[in-house]
């Protein structure tokens, strides 16, 4: 039943982006039922068909040995403050704890790193042309957007650079589909940084972060479509469109500018955590107060105010009644202090038995796969702006609506992992 929920929350998720888009009438509805259309051929080929299945444990156990290796760099610089918890080195020195710095961020300078290293062979490229013309081919959108959200598959906020000639010429429809896509993925240079924080508790969460990349990609194009449709005509509608990316001379300068990047990433990320975390707790502070004047007592809070806003949609996207209410604490949180703080929330639910389902980990998994939170608008808007400041009134208006949208991608992406979920399949922990 709860898979007939999951399947059933696709089509609700459609029909509130219908009732809050800008113009109902130009919904392209080939666009929205392609792009279902690919999501669900691709959750038949990963979670049923066998084959696909194996490629899924493959690329998993993939991961898993590459976090093996990041795991020695780190505790060579940094000692037994590396040693994750319960661990204990070739000395017999016990790990200290968790550190989020010293554990769990280094994997993303390594990721960042081979993201360049895979950029310097031509792997990505053709991985990204590859998804590019699915999208242009089947959804019927342009190549400038296609390729846009096929790069943020990979990488991040960057991805704007490969189409950086076309969004001087780009709809506000276009735009809007580059900001949702950005916001509605997550760049593979963060995604062994979730791996390490959940691996414990859910072995194959490597695979399941890698097709939620793929799958949130169309979703994102979905719902961006039809909250703000295509009103015009895209210069590049029906073409192809090839990325545009500076290629480094050596792999070693790949290697190098990749962990530069990644660094510079790392600091951003903890820099936000900072300030987000201190901004959250003075500003649940405040509602406590407030909560104590109306008699709500120390119940009221950014998150669960949040939460309860996307209490209904984790219902409707298969989460059981009795764990909807912890996950869409997580899904509000992530709005507000990034799907950082999130997934370590969820790692705690996890290891302290407080989700009365497995079903309620793997959505959870799903939905918070993705930017769709405050700091991230902020960066997207802000980063595509500096490459074409014509456009500033065009792209910061389109902002907070690209979150929304983001947002909704995930939790459809989730209802679709939902859709195929089963206790007994190795690929989803049975």
């Amino acid at each position: 039943m709860n898979n007939v929920i999951s399947f059933a929350g696709i089509f609700i998720l459609i029909a509130f982006c219908w009732a809050i888009s800008s113009n109902r009438r130009m919904v392209n509805w080939k666009t929205v039922a392609s792009g279902v259309g690919i999501q669900i051929a691709f959750a038949l080929l990963v979670f049923v068909v066998p084959g696909g299945s194996s490629v899924f444990l493959f690329l998993n156990d993939l991961v898993v040995k590459m976090l093996d290796g990041v795991s020695a760099g780190s505790r060579f610089v940094f000692g037994r403050l590396a040693l994750p918890p319960g661990a204990v080195d070739a000395s017999g020195q016990e790990s200290l704890g968790f550190f989020i710095a010293f554990q769990a961020l280094p994997t993303i300078i390594f990721f960042a790193s081979l993201m360049g290293l895979l950029y310097y062979v031509g792997l990505l490229p053709r991985l990204i042309k590859l998804f590019s013309r699915i999208f242009t081919r089947i959804m019927g959108i342009s190549g400038a957007e296609s390729l846009c959200a096929a790069s943020n598959i990979f990488v991040g906020v960057e991805s704007a650079t490969t189409v950086r000639p076309y969004i001087e010429r780009m709809t506000r429809s276009e735009l809007c589909t580059m900001l949702s896509v950005g916001m509605g993925t997550i760049a593979s240079s963060v995604m062994g940084f979730y791996v390490f924080i959940l691996q414990a508790k859910f072995p194959t969460i490597a695979g399941h972060l890698i097709s939620a990349s793929v799958l949130s990609a169309p979703a994102a194009i979905v719902v961006s479509k039809m909250l703000v449709p295509e009103e015009g005509k895209p210069v590049t509608l029906g073409v192809d469109v090839e990325p545009e990316y500076d290629r480094d001379s050596t792999a070693i300068e790949s290697v190098i500018k990749g962990a530069n990047d990644g660094l510079k990433l790392v600091f951003g990320i903890v820099a936000l955590l900072i300030a987000l975390i201190g901004l959250v707790t003075i500003a649940d502070t405040l509602l406590i107060w407030i909560g104590g004047l109306i008699g709500a007592g120390d119940k009221l809070s950014l998150e669960s105010i949040l939460g309860y806003v996307a209490y209904p949609f984790t219902l409707a996207i298969g989460v059981p009644q009795a764990d909807a209410m912890e996950i869409a604490r997580l899904i509000g949180e992530r709005m507000v202090v990034t799907e950082v703080k999130a997934y370590q929330d969820l790692a705690v639910l996890m290891a302290e038995g407080r989700l009365t389902d497995p079903r309620s980990a793997v959505i959870a998994t799903y939905a918070l796969c993705g930017f769709a939170h405050v700091a991230s608008m902020a960066i997207f808007v802000g980063g595509i702006s500096a490459i074409v400041p014509s456009r500033l009134k065009d792209i910061s208006g389109l902002g907070f609506r690209a979150l929304i949208a983001a947002t909704i991608a995930c939790l459809m992406t989730a209802a679709v992992a939902g859709t195929f979920y089963t206790s007994t399949s190795v690929i989803f922990g049975g």
